[in-house]
């Protein structure tokens, strides 16, 4: 019996883990795709400016 509560234990470990880095990586992904638009904008205003210096 003790054996069987070790397993569910370690199961119900690993499963609240997997749900953390599930999260984690969804939450990840929104703000990778919130940057690539701030960049493609950020892109796009200067193209259509035309402003080509690069250096800061």
């Amino acid at each position: 019996m003790n054996a069987l509560l070790v397993i569910i234990a370690i199961v119900a470990i690993i499963l609240l883990f997997i749900g953390g880095f599930a999260q984690a990586v969804s939450w990840l992904l929104w703000v990778g795709i919130v940057l690539l638009i701030i960049a493609v904008i950020v892109w796009l205003l200067r193209f259509i400016t035309g402003r080509r210096n690069t250096s800061v």
